[in-house]
């Protein structure tokens, strides 16, 4: 039996036994499941500044943890040896959820405030973050989502009573950015518009040379950005060659200088990264 993942704004068509685009879901029996429910390529103990939130229980560290895959398709992925994987193509560890919170919770003598979900797409393994963050918020502790906000509205939904800060991708302002990367800048629209009245939330633009350097479609972001809230944090940070973009110059500064200084006209707390 086919069926139609409703994931996220791909909508794959799986046949028994197939993953869709993101590598993670497949169907299962007639049901849509995560491949890569509680299987991690990776885990370290992060200062939360590293998400990057800045402005989010400054100085304390955060259990990062990363699966597999991606529902999108950024040729200058930092983390494509995961990102861009399939569960055949890298190591993973299985760890029940139950397991990860008790880590987390001994790990607290050391500045840990939970859990973070990173380094991929979390978003496409909804499941386990749910029944993650359930259990944290039982211990006191936090669930931090690192995303690129390409989600739909009911699985949205479902996650943000449960999630405390987010950072946000917002990888360009025109869909044309978007349809190179294979996603939707609506989509992302919406999942911040929804996310910042739930949760707290910090935004990412990492500035592509070729991409979006743009500087009027950068300045419409901010004053979207604004309309929401002025003071929600917007990192702008330098891209590095890497992945299918290595013949590329890093980020010219003056570019990145100059989305600051138009940004601060409207939004009140701007950070540059990678600088």
């Amino acid at each position: 039996m086919t069926l139609t993942c409703n994931v996220c704004v791909h909508h794959c068509k799986l046949s028994e036994g197939q993953t869709g685009f993101c590598h993670n879901r497949m169907n299962q029996n007639g049901q849509n499941i995560s491949v890569g429910y509680g299987r991690f390529t990776a885990i370290a103990l992060d200062p939360i500044e590293k998400k990057p939130l800045s402005r989010y229980m400054p100085g304390s560290k955060v259990l990062s943890v990363g699966g597999f895959g991606c529902n999108l398709r950024c040729p200058f992925c930092q983390n494509h040896e995961i990102s861009m994987a399939a569960l055949h193509q890298v190591r993973t560890e299985y760890v029940p959820v139950d397991r990860l919170v008790d880590e987390a919770e001994s790990l607290r003598p050391y500045g840990n405030i939970g859990v973070a979900f990173t380094y991929n797409e979390p978003l496409i393994n909804y499941e386990y973050i749910l029944e993650c963050a359930q259990m944290l918020h039982t211990k006191n502790m936090k669930c931090v989502l690192v995303t690129n906000g390409t989600i739909e509205a009911g699985i949205l939904d479902l996650l943000l009573p449960h999630i405390d800060a987010m950072n946000i991708d917002v990888k360009g302002f025109t869909q044309d950015v978007y349809d190179r990367l294979k996603g939707n800048l609506e989509t992302v629209k919406h999942t911040v518009e929804k996310a910042y009245t739930q949760c707290h939330v910090e935004l990412t633009t990492l500035v592509v040379p070729t991409l979006n350097t743009d500087i009027g479609d950068f300045e419409k972001e901010v004053q979207w950005i604004a309309s929401l809230d002025p003071k929600i944090p917007l990192h702008i940070t330098r891209c590095f060659p890497q992945y299918k973009m290595k013949d590329i110059e890093p980020t010219d500064l003056s570019v990145l200088y100059e989305m600051k200084r138009i940004a601060k006209k409207y939004l009140k707390d701007v950070l540059l990264g990678n600088c």
